[in-house]
């Protein structure tokens, strides 16, 4: 009798250890940007911000949640309805500050990878997750950041931005 649970359980397993290796067939994954000597550093994009397509995510850019780096010269691209493109270097510097200054937590520079581990861009953020989905073999989608605000957390400081 103990026979069929068994052999049930081992296939629910064997599903979950399949579920999960489709997930991880589909979607992106963040890695630390290290703080080796020739690691791309915050300053170091600032500074070369005409080789990317740079994004904000926010409901404004007086509200930014996080900058996409996607660069120009590889044969990678990121995309997402939400995100908005930064136009030149004085706003990209502008938004970078205010999510610096006006957030409760310290911002993370992360490469921005894909299931291949092959490098799409860098984001620069600092609260909650990021999901970034494969749409084929060269794009992926960058799903909008989500706002410490919509979760009643103090997070952004309306009246600080003034």
């Amino acid at each position: 009798m103990k026979k069929p649970f068994y052999i049930i359980v081992f296939f629910v397993f064997i599903l979950m250890i399949s579920g999960c290796t489709l997930w991880q067939k589909n979607y992106g994954k963040l890695k630390d940007v290290t703080k080796r000597q020739n690691e791309v550093t915050i300053q170091s994009l600032i500074d070369q911000w005409d080789d990317y397509n740079t994004y904000y995510a926010g409901r404004d850019e007086r509200f930014p949640l996080g900058v996409i780096f996607d660069p120009k010269n590889n044969d990678t691209t990121l995309q997402g309805d939400r995100w908005k493109n930064i136009e030149d270097k004085e706003m990209l510097i502008k938004i970078l500050d205010r999510i610096e200054r006006h957030t409760e937590h310290s911002p993370w520079l992360k490469r921005i990878l894909g299931p291949d581990d092959r490098l799409y861009g860098y984001l620069y953020h600092s609260f909650g997750p990021a999901v970034f989905k494969r749409i084929d073999d060269k794009s992926m989608y960058a799903f909008d950041l989500e706002d410490p605000n919509d979760r009643d957390d103090p997070g952004l400081d309306e009246d600080a931005l003034k």
